[in-house]
C-alpha cells in the first residue's frame, strides 16, 4: 500500500505537454529499429533545445542495447538521458507497417512514443514514463491511434486523453 499512497500525494504528469505538433507524425517505410530510431533523433533534435541529433541517437541506441523497450502489444519506449538537456521532450510515431523491435512478446512496433530527460532528472523520468506506460495499457487509445491517418489525428487523441486523465 505504500506506492499507492506514494504516487496519489504526486500530481499527475502532463506527458502530452512535452509534445509538440511537429514531433508526432505517422511514418511508411521505416523498415528497420535503427532507422526507427534515427528518426526519433531527427524528430527529437528538431526541438526547440536543437540537441544534436547523434547524441540523441547514441542515447536511444545505448539504453536498446541494455535491453528492448519494446513494452509488446506493438508499443515500444525507446528513452534516454542527455547531460545538455534542459527539460524533458517527447516525440511520437505511428509506424506502417510495423517494424521488428525485438519486444518481449516478438511481436513487432507500430506505436512509439520516445522520452528524454536531463541526465540527473530521476524522478521526472520514472513519472513521464509510468504515465506514458499508462496511456499505451489502454487498448482503446492503442486502437484508436492504430486508426489515424494524420499527424494530426494522433496529437489531437493524445491531447484527449490527457484531458480525461487530469480534471480541469
Amino acid at each position: 500500500m505504500a506506492c499507492c499512497t506514494a504516487s496519489y500525494n504526486k500530481p499527475a504528469m502532463n506527458i502530452t505537454s512535452l509534445l509538440s505538433p511537429d514531433r508526432v507524425v505517422c511514418c511508411d517505410d521505416i523498415g528497420s529499429k535503427k532507422r526507427l530510431l534515427e528518426e526519433l533523433a531527427e524528430l527529437l533534435g528538431s526541438s526547440s533545445q536543437q540537441l544534436p541529433q547523434q547524441e540523441i541517437f547514441d542515447s536511444l541506441l545505448n539504453r536498446e542495447r541494455l535491453g528492448s523497450t519494446g513494452l509488446g502489444k506493438g508499443v515500444a519506449l525507446p528513452h534516454g538521458r542527455l547531460a545538455s538537456l534542459a527539460e524533458p521532450v517527447c516525440a511520437f510515431i505511428k509506424v506502417n507497417p510495423a517494424v521488428d523491435f525485438d519486444a518481449a512478446d516478438g511481436q513487432p512496433v507500430d506505436l512509439v512514443f520516445s522520452l528524454l530527460v536531463p541526465e540527473d532528472s530521476t524522478e521526472e523520468h520514472l513519472q513521464a514514463l509510468s504515465t506514458i506506460a499508462e496511456i499505451f495499457s489502454n487498448p482503446g487509445i492503442c486502437a484508436s491511434l492504430r486508426q489515424c491517418q494524420s499527424d494530426k489525428c494522433l496529437l489531437d487523441l493524445l491531447n484527449q486523453w490527457e484531458s480525461k486523465r487530469i480534471p480541469a
